[in-house]
């Protein structure tokens, strides 16, 4: 596996409130996540942290040779922690009311691909060198393209189109989404909505179908949405399977 992660505060705000993470269990199981944080006086960016920095642990200490229902089980456990962190942080720290976060995880096992999503962050696989989104937005337009109200071109362009129907902090339960992923696929990518807001899908399998090292990739990525305005923090998750018998060769 070619794995690298990214993080960039764009262009227009003033501080990074998005985590990423990539690691990899004793077992040699993967897991990718992003959280993009919300909330006044850097809250966002504790909740995110909050996220990322919880779920990376509990997968190193906890998650070995799950079969996929357990996965499946493990992941909603996950965020439901999470959720419960981010509301507990708030009672201690009255200054972080309202904050709250996204969060787009993928695990990767030699048996399954699992993806689990709250909010706009997406997750994206690669198969037969076209990339496929998997994650569902939980936007307002999202709501409203699907109940048909909205076309997806109005919704591009629509002034709530960053409203959230869903995000961990936001309400003391919180359903997530997960899809269970056919293992033909040959990357995966996790983005905030940062990077998903300045290119569409044509333009993000361009630049991973070009030449360039998996770093040099995730780098470009974030340069082209910088170079359209960067009006969001950019965060990248990138992994490149390898063929059975490569070696490993994680970054």
């Amino acid at each position: 596996m070619k794995s690298f992660y990214l993080t960039d505060a764009g262009k227009v705000r003033d501080h990074n409130e998005d985590s990423v993470i990539i690691v990899k269990n004793g077992n040699g199981d993967y897991l990718m996540a992003i959280a993009d944080g919300m909330g006044g006086h850097s809250a966002g960016e504790v909740a995110s942290s909050i996220a990322i920095s919880y779920v990376g642990k509990h997968f190193k200490e906890t998650f070995m040779n799950m079969s996929k229902v357990d996965a499946v089980n493990w992941i909603r456990d996950v965020v439901d922690e999470v959720n419960t962190l981010i509301f507990q942080h708030e009672k201690t720290h009255p200054e972080s009311k309202g904050m709250g976060t996204t969060l787009v995880m993928a695990i990767l096992t030699k048996e399954y691909l699992l993806f689990g999503n709250v909010g706009d962050s997406s997750g994206f696989v690669m198969k037969d060198n076209k990339l496929h989104k998997v994650t569902y937005d939980h936007t307002l337009v999202n709501l409203l393209v699907s109940a048909g109200e909205l076309t997806k071109e109005e919704a591009s362009t629509h002034p709530k189109k960053n409203v959230l129907m869903k995000a961990l902090g936001a309400a003391t339960e919180v359903d997530v989404d997960i899809f269970d992923c056919d293992m033909e696929i040959s990357e995966i990518l996790l983005a905030s909505d940062g990077l998903t807001n300045m290119l569409d899908r044509e333009g993000i399998e361009k630049v991973l179908l070009g030449d360039g090292e998996v770093e040099d990739k995730v780098i470009k990525l974030i340069k082209k949405a910088n170079n359209r305005g960067g009006t969001d923090n950019i965060s990248v998750a990138y992994l490149i399977r390898s063929e059975e018998g490569d070696i490993d060769n994680d970054k």
